[in-house]
């Protein structure tokens, strides 16, 4: 063959086949790189060697997408299999695993806050939960609804806490509200002036680990309210 011809069809080696799996690896790949704004269809595409549509076989929508690739970033929660220790602080270490795989990146995880996750690597971190909160003796169906929140406020302080490092300003803007909080007038809001500064005190985990804790001490003894069919 001419060296300078070019290789034909045949010629050309195969490309790997499309596969839901291939596709949101390469996503997320792409967006560790150069941001969760840079993954669309048209950039997978590309990436992959295909053109959009062929991406839609695999994925419906670029929110579904999305979903999937956050289930991929929570298989590096530490669920922790077998460890040692009383169970609040096991929860608190699951909780505090999964909230640091959000925080790094607070943009996809805003997903996880307007989205049903269904995925393994979400439904795994479900089950851990469950698991622990059946251990330190919570009634089942007190459990049921306690995990739904427990996560969702993991999911939210990490949205805010990481969302705030990406924000230019940030700092600022906390220092305003304090000073704003200091400057108000005990004659027309008492309540503000008596606690000033301890309105915004404490380190952002302590204060998470203590509205986990809250949470907990009233799920464990507040009964759920009948459910009611609705019609």
């Amino acid at each position: 063959m001419d060296r300078n011809s070019t290789p034909s069809r045949r010629e050309r080696p195969a490309k790997p086949a499309l596969t839901r799996a291939g596709i949101v690896a390469t996503a997320v790949d792409v967006m560790r790189a150069e941001g969760v704004e840079r993954v669309t269809m048209r950039r997978l595409a590309k990436e992959l060697d295909t053109g959009p549509a062929s991406l839609y076989v695999y994925v419906k929508d670029t929110e579904e997408l999305h979903a999937a690739m956050l289930d991929e970033l929570l298989a590096e929660v530490d669920l922790g299999d077998g460890g040692a220790g009383e169970w609040r602080d096991r929860l608190w270490a699951v909780l505090g695993s999964y909230r640091s795989v959000l925080f790094a990146q607070p943009s996809l995880a805003r997903v996880a806050l307007v989205t049903r996750l269904s995925g393994p690597h979400y439904l795994a971190v479900v089950e851990a939960v469950l698991a622990l909160l059946d251990e330190g003796g919570m009634p089942p169906g007190q459990a049921a609804w306690a995990v739904d929140v427990l996560l969702l406020i993991a999911t939210a302080t990490a949205v805010e806490t990481g969302g705030r490092q990406e924000k230019p300003g940030a700092e600022r803007e906390h220092d305003v509200l304090v000073e704003s909080l200091a400057g108000l007038s005990a004659e027309t809001h008492p309540y503000i002036a008596a606690l000033g500064p301890d309105l915004v005190s404490g380190p952002g985990p302590s204060r998470v680990r203590w509205a986990f804790d809250v949470l907990l001490n009233g799920a464990l003894s507040t009964a759920r309210p009948p459910i009611e069919e609705h019609r």
